[in-house]
């Protein structure tokens, strides 16, 4: 009883977790969505000569690579897979 209790509130957990970095990561992309057009707006209204608004905008584009591969798992399955295995290590003993 009590260990189907613990698996329940592990997955509420992971759930709870899974879905703050979902929410982090829109958060991130509407942010940008906001502040790229602002930064063209301030390159063209004082300098449009040299366009400095692309550096930041590949800047944070790299960032929500990054973070799009964090949040969907692409690389994160060898965590899954080694706490598995040190679980059942532990258990062998």
């Amino acid at each position: 009883m009590k260990t189907q209790y613990s698996e329940e509130n592990n997955k509420y957990i992971k759930a709870k977790k899974r879905v703050e970095e979902l929410k982090g990561f829109y958060y991130h992309i509407i942010s940008t969505l906001f502040i790229i057009p602002l930064l063209i707006f301030i390159n063209y209204r004082t300098s449009w000569g040299f366009q400095w608004f692309w550096f930041p905008i590949g800047g944070i584009s790299i960032s929500i690579i990054i973070h799009a591969f964090t949040v969907f798992g692409y690389g994160s399955d060898w965590e899954e897979r080694k706490i598995r295995e040190l679980m059942e290590k532990e258990d062998n003993y």
